[in-house]
């Protein structure tokens, strides 16, 4: 079953590429000129100079791909439907929802030199507000599939590990990128694109938005949390793992 058929609709209207995020995940594809994009969504983050082959199994994703994007073919990170060669692979914010994250990984190892995975370390995101204080279920789900500390494993325990802090105005609406826009989360249709929120049980997502929203008109919120608005960027969390 397609996860994205109702998740991914609208999905490229609020997870649009943003270019400080671009820049970190360039440089960790280093020289590499041919670059398999690995569960690719609606092609965010494909580098224009380089030559790139996306692999998403959502036909609702695919739609979604601009007339700019690389060419791409249906298939899942377990059994990718390519020989390799390529100088580069990369896996951006979706190795959560692979089926076989070890299996997922020998693959990308398989068919590439280098190896470029973006995720996140579920303990420092469970600390974040958003988080800790309206949706803790999200981190407990979370520590069940592809922690940090499984794809570390699974390159070996080599890889490198690089933070990736979210500017405070980021435009890849993905779960932890509203830090400072609290607001926002009260937006049905920026959830939409947060598969962590949109997963959650019904009743579970509107108590934690009810609370949200309870604590942002009470100034509860910012009595919390203020000190966060003078800052430009964060750390909640998320990493790139570079192996080769």
């Amino acid at each position: 079953m397609d996860p994205y058929r109702e998740l991914g609709v609208g999905y490229s209207t609020v997870r649009r590429p943003d270019p400080r995020i671009a820049r970190a995940v360039w440089a960790a594809l280093g020289d590499a000129r041919s670059v398999l994009n690995v569960g690719a969504g609606a092609g965010s983050y494909e580098p224009a100079d380089r030559a790139v082959l996306a692999v998403e199994p959502s036909a609702v994703m695919v739609r979604q791909r601009g007339s700019g994007a690389a060419p791409v073919v249906r298939g899942a990170a377990e059994a990718l439907p390519v020989r390799g060669g390529f100088d580069a692979a990369m896996a951006l914010l979706t190795v959560h929802h692979w089926r076989d994250l070890a299996a997922g990984l020998a693959e990308l190892r398989r068919v590439s030199r280098r190896q470029v995975v973006l995720t996140w370390d579920v303990e420092v995101m469970a600390r974040q507000w958003m988080i800790a204080e309206y949706f803790p279920q999200v981190a407990e789900r979370e520590r069940g599939l592809a922690t940090l500390d499984a794809v570390v494993a699974g390159f070996g325990g080599a890889a490198e590990v690089r933070p990736v802090e979210v500017p405070w105005d980021c435009s890849d609406g993905f779960l932890a990128a509203y830090w400072r826009r609290p607001e926002a989360y009260l937006d049905e249709r920026v959830r939409a694109g947060m598969s962590g929120i949109a997963r959650l049980p019904p009743e579970v997502a509107a108590a934690g938005m009810a609370r949200l929203a309870g604590d942002l008109r009470s100034g509860a919120w910012h009595r919390r949390h203020g000190g966060l608005l003078g800052r430009e960027q964060l750390d909640v969390g998320y990493r790139l793992v570079v192996a080769s």
